[in-house]
């Protein structure tokens, strides 16, 4: 039957106000039995039934005197409460520095000092986004952003705790019990918005669309649109030039032929929270040095002149006293930076276990043509969302790792040869809570051995990871997998750990490592479809469509053609 092409507009502006009808009863109308329905005392119990943890929900919105059965009033509480939390832990960091007699739980306190500023900052945001910014055309992409903020919130907690592995005392007990409520509430946020989150889906699923974004991305109305990152509209076509060619705010040589001789000094020039992109061009040589763009460094574009060419490189590790998460070379921290033909490596060597070349945590991040050497830990994609394409990563132990949502699209990873005695594994990822959207998926990559390793790869065993936390999520698919990874592809973190809860699957992979009929049959291991596969490739996964396609590099959004 034909149709009028102005009624299917008509039909979906139609669809729009329903859904609004929809939402105006899911934030008004929580109440819950028992009690006064109109009380706030019933809209809290009812809020907090589905969290991980009900009672310290329940009691920490009591407390917060809330006089409200507005669920987005209740969920702000419940994150100003969690902020709260994170500063007493943090008046009370100096007294547990001074108690603590090993060096290392001093380290320790020191990095939980700047990681709970950074969870206090996205619990912020989050807090911003409930009581500023809530757009019904925007719905998919404003829960989207609030979740993958509450989960690095929920992530940097974790790291501060996980600096305190095999550091004598009681000084991590002390400070786990400081940070337990907060770590609470900021995993039941993540419930809560995740139950916003299925109610949509599901109402998407009545009106017979796909997916939510179909509603937006049809529409020809402006505030129908998705924004273009700013730095598309000022520097559009950057990431297609040179260095040599490039026009850069500012020029790093070590051979003096820059305004700077170390990156270090050239990114104090970079304006505090800025939205337009500072070019910063690196030219050939070798930089000692350990770098961190800050949280105060956005939008920064660091280009090199190739990732055999442009070396930053650093030793620091953890046999010499330098915890995890402070041992990266190069940290990648304000949002929204991009780097491009550069080289990172820490030269610490096997010896030094847990040594980072490249720490990412940058939200909405890319590396194109970049190169990271390392052998334990090489790369910490440590929170929110990142993108590499065209990289090669080298390692030894859990050289892939972290807590983002990340995908690594063509991609060259490569086992070294490790320590005596050690099994090499390519990822471990860290998810703590099934409702984190983070996980780490390689996409058409190539999984080979380092010349040094290929006469050993049958007898040093590569496996394609293991479950570093509760709920691990990794995703190999289209992807070439060569000899080196043992017939059961997956191996046990410790004893029973993890395997009915995390979730690993391989997806049209080739090569002689890709036969999967010998793989271990742990519950957590999953058959998926191509469907099932799509939800894991950048445009969906990522929201890459938005922030990476733009920037011209090459990219695919969904399954590619191999």
């Amino acid at each position: 039957m034909a149709s009028d092409g102005c009624g299917c507009k008509n039909n979906k502006v139609a669809l729009v106000g329903l859904l609004s009808l929809f939402l105006v009863a899911l934030v008004n109308g929580v109440s819950g039995g028992g009690e006064d329905p109109g009380s706030s005392n019933a809209a809290i119990k009812t809020l907090c039934e589905p969290t991980t943890y009900r009672e310290t929900c329940e009691e920490a919105l009591v407390k917060s005197n809330v006089d409200s059965k507005d669920p987005r009033e209740l969920i702000k509480a419940g994150f100003h409460f969690a902020i709260e939390q994170l500063k007493v832990a943090l008046q009370n960091s100096p007294t547990l520095r001074a108690a603590a007699a090993d060096p290392m739980a001093q380290k320790a306190v020191d990095a939980c000092d700047e990681l709970m500023d950074y969870a206090i900052d996205d619990l912020l945001i989050t807090f911003d986004k409930m009581a500023n910014s809530f757009s019904l055309h925007q719905i998919n992409n404003y829960l989207g952003n609030i979740r993958i903020w509450l989960s690095g919130a929920l992530t940097y907690q974790e790291t501060c705790l996980d600096g305190f592995e095999n550091v004598p005392g009681d000084t991590g007990e002390k400070m786990k019990n400081l940070l337990k409520t907060s770590k609470e509430m900021t995993a039941n946020g993540l419930v809560m918005v995740g139950e916003i989150t299925s109610f949509v889906s599901s109402l998407w699923q009545a009106l017979g669309l796909s997916k939510g974004r179909q509603l937006r991305t049809d529409e020809s109305s402006e505030e129908f649109q998705d924004e273009e990152p700013s730095w598309v509209n000022d520097k559009r076509g950057l990431l297609e030039a040179t260095g040599a060619n490039i026009k850069a705010d500012v020029v790093v040589a070590k051979d003096g032929s820059g305004k700077y001789t170390t990156i270090t000094e050239a990114l104090q020039e970079v304006p505090k929270k800025s939205n337009t992109t500072f070019v910063i061009y690196v030219k050939e040589g070798v930089y000692e040095e350990q770098v961190m763009v800050d949280k105060t460094m956005t939008y920064v574009m660091m280009i090199g002149d190739g990732p055999t060419k442009t070396k930053i490189t650093a030793s620091a590790n953890v046999i010499d006293g330098t915890p995890t998460f402070k041992s990266a070379t190069f940290a990648a921290v304000g949002t929204n930076f991009i780097g491009k033909d550069l080289w990172f490596e820490n030269s610490a060597g096997p010896e030094k276990h847990q040594a980072v070349a490249l720490r990412v945590q940058s939200d909405m991040s890319i590396f194109y043509n970049c190169r990271m050497d390392g052998y334990q830990d090489t790369l910490y994609t440590h929170a929110h969302r990142q993108f590499f394409r065209d990289c090669t990563i080298t390692g030894t132990v859990d050289f892939i790792f972290g807590n983002a949502a990340v995908v690594l699209q063509n991609c060259k990873i490569f086992v070294r040869k490790p320590m005596k005695g050690q099994t090499c594994l390519v990822t471990a990822q860290g998810r703590t809570q099934r409702k984190e959207p983070t996980g780490i998926v390689l996409q058409n990559c190539q999984i080979s051995s380092d010349p040094d390793y290929y006469p050993v790869r049958h007898t040093i065993k590569s496996f394609l990871g293991r479950p570093w936390k509760l709920y691990s999520r990794t995703v190999v698919m289209q992807s070439q997998i060569d000899d080196l990874i043992q017939p059961e592809g997956w191996l046990a973190w410790e004893g029973t750990f993890a395997l009915k809860t995390l979730f690993y699957a391989e997806f049209d992979n080739r090569g002689p490592g890709a036969a999967t009929q010998n793989r271990v049959t742990w519950r957590g291991i999953k058959q998926i479809t191509a469907d099932h596969a799509t939800k894991f490739a950048p445009g969906l996964f990522i929201g890459g469509n938005q922030w990476v396609k733009p920037t011209g590099i090459p990219y695919s959004g969904g399954l590619m053609t191999i």
